[in-house]
């Protein structure tokens, strides 16, 4: 699944994203974490953000469950098309909130369990 691990490997300096390229991933960001919010019930939180790595931009969205760890993805653009397609936004967005929606599921399964009483 995508929770905690990024999606690409090499990624690009972050001056080699014009603002063109920038407010695109911003977008892309911001609609993967729309399609998250819309499969979850409203106790999650969604966000997104896009900040400086190591290997140049590296975007993230994170999923914090109502019980449970944060989930995130994270996607590294690898050339100057860094734009998110929408079957990448489907599949980051229904991977994001199944594996949100397994925390909570084992952190209850946990709480339950007789050995946490």
């Amino acid at each position: 699944m995508y929770g905690n691990s990024p999606l690409g490997d090499d990624g690009m300096e972050t001056e080699a994203l014009t603002e063109s390229q920038r407010r695109r991933l911003e977008r892309d960001l911001s609609a993967v974490a729309a399609q998250t919010r819309e499969l979850l019930p409203g106790e999650f939180a969604v966000g997104s953000e896009l900040s400086a790595g190591t290997d140049g931009p590296e975007a993230t969205v994170a999923v914090r469950p109502p019980v449970g760890p944060v989930v995130s993805a994270g996607y590294s653009p690898e050339d100057a098309d860094v734009s998110i397609d929408e079957d990448e936004r489907t599949d980051l967005a229904q991977g994001l909130a199944a594996s949100a929606a397994l925390q909570v599921k084992q952190a209850l399964a946990e709480h339950d369990s007789p050995t946490a009483r």
